[in-house]
């Protein structure tokens, strides 16, 4: 399930301007800036791939990769997690915070972390510090990977026949876009027209 939410990461991730703070924990904001970049590295290789782009590497070695940077990305996400609680935008800035957000949302093989972090942000964005536009992707991450529907339509799949973005299944559909809304989301609708643009 991993290749079907590259698009709203990234999108959002490369679009965030640092959030520059003079007290903010420099160290952490590195280590986090190093565990991104690996993150993304094979997912942009792995985008290459799907658009017919050249890359350095075939689809067996990216995907391992792939799966070994989660995996050690989970493991040190986790110690910061234990260790600081969600870094929030006082502690790495809004940059930082952003990050270890998306790391988390790609720790798909340990969805009871997700939770727990998930729990830890939503008291984050109620003292703002931190994104409630973020935090609802991974509202909608963690109920799609409980088998559950999600709340803002973040999470979609892609359909290789109409090479269209179909999100996963809808709470109480007819509202999405208030609830989209009420986060800084902008509307479902263009939500998709912009992923399926950047396929």
């Amino acid at each position: 399930m991993k290749h079907l939410f590259l698009f709203c990461l990234i999108v959002l991730l490369f679009s965030q301007n640092a959030f520059c703070q003079s007290k903010i924990d420099s160290a952490l904001y590195k280590k986090l800036k190093v565990m991104f970049k690996e993150d993304q590295k094979w997912r942009l290789e792995y985008m290459k791939l799907n658009k017919h782009q050249q890359s350095d590497y075939d689809e067996a070695t990216i995907q391992k990769n792939w799966a070994k940077t989660d995996s050690l990305n989970l493991a040190e996400a986790k110690r910061i997690f234990h260790q600081y609680g969600y870094p929030g935008f006082s502690l790495v800035g809004e940059s930082g915070s952003s990050k270890f957000w998306a790391i988390v949302q790609h720790c798909d093989d340990d969805v009871k972390f997700q939770q727990e972090v998930l729990v830890q942000m939503e008291k984050e964005v109620k003292q703002h510090n931190a994104s409630g536009e973020k935090y609802a992707y991974l509202k909608d991450r963690v109920l799609t990977n409980q088998g559950h529907k999600q709340l803002y339509g973040t999470q979609t799949r892609y359909n290789k026949e109409t090479h269209k973005h179909l999100p996963f299944p809808i709470q109480d559909s007819l509202n999405v876009d208030l609830r989209r809304k009420a986060v800084g989301l902008s509307p479902l609708s263009n939500y998709l027209k912009e992923i399926d643009a950047a396929y």
